[in-house]
């Protein structure tokens, strides 16, 4: 068998099954195990890792989860014979498994293999495909979880440095450029990922750029830290400004090299020098062997498989993405790049883009390509463009005559794949389809059927990421009917696909889905308290900051901890940490109004813009229609009323799945008696 905690935590047998681990505890239980690599950790300090304020019966509750977990992982061990894996030594417990079947001890190896020998160094693409997403990502944050995350994202961030470096010195690195540059982007204070972009660049015969990224260092360090540059960033600045042989890939003439007899003033690249036979002094005979170049159609496929992880995978893939469109369209080949651009077909369930500048870009790349493809074009590709227009249009970011292509484009494609008869491309289309089906209250019920198809249609033909798309559409489409046990069942079988087809980002979503319902049921009798509920919002929260969707992370909580509130009849919170994000303008009005500034909380209503046309539509409209009743406003009462009336049987917030203000009607009839109350 073997497990896997670079992403979430699984397990699988060796025939490649999936392993039921339970729930969170269980697998937090496995991975501190795992963090103590073949070491004996005992009772008192796994129950002191797994609860800060341990229960009464914690040391009770730790066995169950110790059993449970040795029936899942030996699910063939005779009846009261010794564990073989999970095992008990001492006063506590430990994990007895080969290293190699452990992804992050394997990846430590390899890291430790390519310092001690930088040989050994290519093995670390391997080592970094290990990695699926953040360490233990569906842990939670407690403290030792956060201890190992840090330390082994810098064991990552070394390992990619030391891959970058290791292929640089083999004589290639020029195709590093695009995965340097956003590594840099992530973390400009790493000095030596500077170094590594500066020398890829250079190797791709743009000293200049190569300059221009050293200054930026200095500039960043000087201002941001009152650092100057290291010696080594110092004397590769040096270097480069001097075309040092040193910087050439082994074996290569430089052109100050008596060997090499030139016909012209061009540079380290010029393809007219001419070799006499004699070898550089410093280098070897034979050059190293140059890692292949990854090409933009292998490029974007590698992306959309890494998108599925989540997490700095996710953010990379998109980034990788676009910069393979833009090789593409480089090549002046209109079929690549209509293939590239469409091969992306990496299920959306969010109507705000995670990065709404790279979904313009590609929105525009798609556009200039099928007016390039013309009419007469193939069917498949005009398709993938119009659904990759139609979902990468986000409605909650796209207006005007933007928008309304994006409708047109999304009902043409899924007429193309329809006519094609390609399921894949169906639903692709189909997800198109579903991104631009808010441009109204009230369409729950469209999008259900449109969940319904996609998980039908996948079924059928194996496509496990639209099946979970599916499920994740009919979630949300009961959450907003307020039918939480047809939404349940629907997040239980996004769930079972995810768990087979390792997709970490699921339990994410779901895990908001059941805050949502604990904040529902926390106004019945019974139920859980709103306190209960607060938490439950805030575990998901954090479990959401490391996946990768700012789009969707943003803003969130906050208006999850106003809506439990609005659902008990208390203020607006007021705490000044909570990030309202792009839901700020509809929320200020009733923040002013909790901090008992009246006028200046009427300001703000009338200043509000129309809510957008994406998940939180009905959500936002209820907050200006409850604010405007607070205020005594009734026009804007009437207005917000009148937008509202088609979702009169849905949940506020409920189509997000994720976070709910209570039923449409009960601020559809408060307003509905302030308007009367003016006549």
């Amino acid at each position: 068998m073997r497990i896997d905690v670079l992403g979430a935590v699984q397990a699988r047998h060796d025939d490649g099954r999936p392993i039921s681990l339970g729930g969170p505890r269980h697998r937090e239980v496995l991975g501190r195990l795992v963090a103590a690599e073949g070491s004996m950790v005992t009772t008192d300090a796994l129950v002191g890792d797994l609860w800060i304020d341990p229960p009464a019966g914690a040391v009770g509750a730790l066995r169950t989860f110790v059993a449970a977990l040795r029936r899942a992982l030996e699910p063939d061990r005779p009846p009261r014979t010794p564990a073989r894996l999970l095992v008990t030594q001492g006063t506590g417990y430990l994990l007895r498994l080969p290293r190699e079947a452990v992804d992050v001890h394997r990846f430590q190896d390899l890291l430790a293999a390519a310092r001690r020998t930088p040989a050994e160094a290519a093995g670390l693409g391997e080592a970094l495909t290990l990695w699926r997403g953040p360490a233990y990502a569906d842990l939670p944050n407690s403290p030792w979880v956060q201890q190992e995350r840090s330390r082994l994202e810098e064991l990552r961030l070394q390992g990619v440095e030391l891959r970058a470096d290791a292929v640089l010195t083999a004589g290639g690195g020029a195709d590093l450029v695009a995965e340097l540059g956003g590594h840099v982007a992530e973390h400009p204070w790493r000095e030596p990922a500077w170094g590594l972009l500066a020398r890829a660049l250079y190797r791709d015969g743009r000293q200049a750029e190569a300059l221009d990224t050293l200054r930026r260092a200095r500039t960043m360090l000087v201002q941001q830290l009152g650092l100057d540059p290291g010696p080594r960033l110092r004397r590769l600045e040096t270097d480069i400004l001097r075309r040092s042989p040193d910087l050439d890939p082994p074996g290569a003439q430089h052109p100050n090299d008596p060997s090499v007899v030139r016909t012209g003033a061009l540079g380290p690249n010029d393809p007219t020098r001419v070799r006499t036979g004699a070898q550089h002094p410093n280098r070897s005979s034979p050059a190293a062997p140059v890692p292949p170049k990854l090409g933009p159609r292998t490029t974007v496929e590698l992306a959309r498989t890494l998108a599925l992880a989540g997490g700095d995978a996710l953010v990379g893939s998109r980034r990788d993405r676009l910069a393979a469109v833009a090789a593409a369209e480089r090549t002046g080949d209109v079929l690549l790049t209509a293939r590239v651009i469409g091969t992306y077909d990496v299920p959306a369930i969010w109507t705000r883009a995670d990065d709404p500048e790279q979904s313009r870009a590609v929105v525009a790349a798609a556009e200039r390509t099928l007016h390039q493809l013309g009419p007469q074009g193939p069917a498949d590709l005009r398709a993938r463009l119009l659904a990759t227009i139609a979902g990468e249009s986000r409605s909650a970011e796209t207006t005007g005559t933007a928008l309304e292509t994006a409708r047109v484009a999304a009902r043409d494609a899924e007429a193309l794949a329809r006519d094609l008869g390609d399921p894949a491309l169906l639903a692709f289309a189909l997800n198109g389809v579903f991104l631009q089906s808010f441009n109204r209250p009230g369409l729950a019920a469209p999008r259900d059927a449109v969940g319904a198809e996609l998980v039908a249609l996948s079924r059928r033909h194996a496509l496990p990421a639209f099946e979970i798309l599916g499920a994740l559409v009919r979630l949300q489409s009961a959450s907003a009917h307020g039918d939480l046990a047809a939404a349940a069942d629907h997040a239980e079988a996004a769930e079972q696909v995810a768990n087979v087809h390792e997709s970490p980002l699921v339990p994410v979503l779901t895990a908001w889905f059941r805050a949502r319902v604990a904040a529902a049921r926390s106004t019945e009798p019974g139920g859980p308290t709103a306190a209960t509920a607060a938490a439950a919002y805030r575990a998901a929260d954090n479990a959401l900051a490391t996946a990768g969707m700012p789009g969707l992370h943003r803003g969130l909580l906050p208006l999850a901890l106003l809506g439990l509130r609005l659902l008990h009849d208390r203020p607006a919170p007021t705490d000044p940490a909570l990030d309202w994000g792009p839901y700020l303008p509809w929320a200020t009005p009733l923040l002013l109004l909790a901090d008992g500034r009246t006028e200046e909380a009427r300001a703000a209503l009338t200043a509000a813009p129309e809510p957008p046309g994406d998940h939180m539509q009905e959500a936002l409209w209820c907050l200006v229609a409850h604010a405007a009743v607070r205020l005594d406003e009734p026009d804007i009462a009437a207005r917000a009323a009148a937008a509202l009336l088609p979702a009169r049987d849905e949940h506020a917030g409920g189509a997000s799945g994720l976070l709910t203000l209570g039923p449409v009607e009960r601020y559809l009839d408060e307003a509905a008696a302030r308007v009367r109350g003016r006549h």
